[in-house]
């Protein structure tokens, strides 16, 4: 029953991160600000108060909120999705689902960023995976050192598409990975193809 109680909650809280996506994609047509405002809002009332938190119980006493940066509309961008360079699968090994394949299926480019490799899920649900390792990575008030995601489709991150099918690519919304919370969690991180050179100082950053 405690493993049944643990998967419904879970489930849950993908439902919750789902709505809370759909929400956000209709708003952040008309206004990206209160878009992310929003999202900022309800994930800090989600890490707080959801019996699936991927908060330690230790650390959520003194839980006050994510450390997002505030929203900068120069990060966000409409991408098209180019060919890919290449044929690649990418396996990663997380403790909970075992070992997940991703294939590359594009690539998208971002002024002042550069040119990130767009994955798929290539087993049961499908979906998109668009993670981003930037330069403040481990750095000392910077980003998570794994990386963050942008798009994890299966999970319900995704702010949609634009113009003649453009991805909607906002630099504001990266956010950690569970893992970086909870060493239980073994999540896929970004290979070379997903980091950059430059730093990104929006979205979700990381004092440990």
């Amino acid at each position: 029953m405690e493993s049944a109680t643990t998967a419904l909650q879970v489930a849950d809280w993908r439902i919750q991160m789902c709505e809370l996506y759909s929400r956000v994609r209709k708003l952040s047509l008309e206004d990206p600000p209160a878009a992310h405002r929003a999202w900022r809002d309800r994930r800090d009332e989600l890490f707080a108060t959801h019996p699936a938190t991927p908060l330690l119980a230790g650390d959520r006493a003194a839980f006050t909120g994510l450390p997002v940066a505030d929203y900068d509309p120069g990060w966000r961008f409409e991408c098209d999705i180019r060919a890919p360079h290449r044929s690649a699968m990418m396996r990663a090994e997380t403790g909970t689902d075992g070992v997940v394949p991703f294939e590359l299926v594009g690539t998208i480019s971002a002024p002042e960023v550069g040119e990130l490799d767009l994955w798929r899920l290539a087993s049961y649900a499908g979906g998109l995976f668009l993670p981003v390792r930037d330069a403040l990575a481990g750095a000392p008030g910077g980003t998570y050192g794994g990386g963050r995601y942008l798009l994890d489709t299966v999970k319900g991150a995704h702010l949609g598409t634009g113009r003649d099918g453009a991805l909607i690519i906002d630099f504001n919304f990266a956010y950690n990975p569970s893992c970086t919370y909870d060493p239980a969690w073994a999540c896929p991180l970004p290979g070379a193809g997903n980091t950059v050179s430059v730093p990104i100082p929006v979205g979700e950053r990381y004092f440990s």
